[in-house]
């Protein structure tokens, strides 16, 4: 097992920036085992950059102290990218209250039937396709790649029919979506050609989001029932309500697609992989894939993105003010005023003193051992709702088919995107 910390310490002794970047590359690369030893030697990892929060109930106070550790650190990004505020970034302010509400009501909670279906029907004519073309190979084929033919092509018609991102090539808007991200969360030595990219894709994403909200209004009565025609009921032109007017229902539409294009396919992806390379585990949920109820088969997803979350870390906090974090314990630390902290999620999930045997893949673990949507009123997913049903649904469907790895392959990753997975079907 490598050492970590000593690797970390010998570094940082005369290129501390250097150090903090080595940690960086750990967390993308072998986070597992660099958690796992924060956990017993250092929880609480301060650096000059950053602070590293790495245990559950630690990752639990900094979230639930949202005055004391914002979410202002990402504005800056997300700013430039819509050319407003976006609310996400903008926690325990009228802000965020307002405009959070607001997406509530128009992400039904009574929508998750109808979307699972489409979800369901559209991998079904994905995997039906890729079975025509022969494209699946045998048991030494060359196979399918899971993410780009059939990952994100379910994630972009969810963003078609059901969002409302209609007569786009699904391209541009994956290139959109995955540059905007990239600068937010992939971007840790803040490059300028990367933020570049990110301005320059937001501003096109709202060019379009505008056009298309304008189309809204304009179509009586309307011809299509999706969450931008409701985001649009909401606001009459002329007649703002309560501070949402066209440009505050615009950055919301475009936030759909941000939380969701990216973070959905590699969730699936990452579940998949999970559940394949263990064969009991695959046999048990292959056959629970059949059930007529899909919450036999849901928990397996939730499960195995327990052991391999997308987002392993959150998005980082500011401390606003000075503040002890875990106070009354032997791994109390003083936080300064201004310091960057990191709550690794991914760590939190898999903290020995919370989560019994966390290395080992188990169903029936209670709800709070699974935090991939975060936790807390402002912390977790405002879609969450869809999101349980339309990551396990393409899996689900998948698994059906008989889904195998192709000898010799694995993941492939862009970054902290997945990327390309090759898989055959039986």
């Amino acid at each position: 097992m490598s050492d970590y910390l000593s690797t970390y310490n010998r570094v940082a002794s005369h290129d501390p920036l250097r150090a903090a970047g080595l940690v960086a590359g750990w967390i993308r690369s072998d986070w597992r085992p660099l958690f796992a030893q924060l956990r017993a030697e250092r929880p609480v990892f301060v650096t000059p950059a950053y602070t590293l929060v790495t245990k559950y109930a630690d990752v639990h106070e900094v979230l639930a102290h949202e005055q004391v550790f914002t979410v202002r650190p990402t504005r800056p990004q997300l700013d430039a990218a819509l050319g407003s505020g976006f609310m996400l970034s903008r926690d325990a302010t009228a802000l965020n209250w307002r405009e959070r509400g607001l997406m509530q009501v128009v992400l039904d909670r009574d929508d998750a039937p109808a979307v699972r279906e489409l979800v369901g029907r559209t991998a079904d004519e994905l995997l039906d396709a890729i079975a025509a073309a022969g494209t699946f190979g045998g048991a030494a084929g060359d196979g399918f790649d899971a993410v780009g033919d059939l990952f994100r092509p379910i994630a972009l018609r969810v963003c078609e029919d059901y969002f409302g991102y209609r007569g786009l090539e699904p391209a541009t808007l994956t290139r959109w979506i995955r540059a905007v991200i990239k600068d937010c969360y992939a971007n840790p030595m803040a490059d300028q050609a990367v933020h570049a990219a990110a301005v320059t894709a937001g501003a096109e994403l709202m060019v379009y989001v505008r056009g298309a909200l304008d189309g809204r209004r304009t179509d009586e009565p309307p011809t299509t029932e999706d969450v931008f025609t409701r985001l649009v009921d909401t606001s009459p032109p002329g007649c703002p309500v309560h501070g949402l007017d066209q440009e505050r229902i615009a950055v919301n539409a475009a936030g759909l697609a941000l939380g969701f294009l990216e973070s959905g396919p590699a969730a699936m992806a990452l579940a998949t992989r999970q559940l394949l390379q263990r064969p009991a585990v695959h046999e048990a949920a292959a056959r629970a894939a059949h059930d007529a109820d899909p919450a036999a088969f849901d928990a397996y997803v939730w499960e195995g993105l327990r052991l391999e979350t997308f987002f392993r870390l959150m998005p980082p906090r500011l401390c606003e003010q000075d503040y002890v974090l875990a106070a009354g314990t032997p791994r109390a630390t003083a936080i300064p005023r201004g310091a960057l902290v990191l709550p690794a999620l991914a760590s939190a999930m898999n903290d020995e003193d919370v989560v019994p045997e966390p290395e080992t893949f188990r169903l029936g673990r209670p709800a709070h051992h699974h935090l991939h949507f975060g936790t807390g009123h402002h912390h977790d997913c405002l879609g969450v709702h869809l999101a349980r049903v339309i990551i396990p649904e393409a899996v689900r469907r998948l698994l059906r088919r008989g889904a195998a790895p192709v000898l010799g392959e694995d993941l492939v990753f862009d970054a902290i995107f997945p990327e390309r997975y090759r898989l055959r079907l039986a």
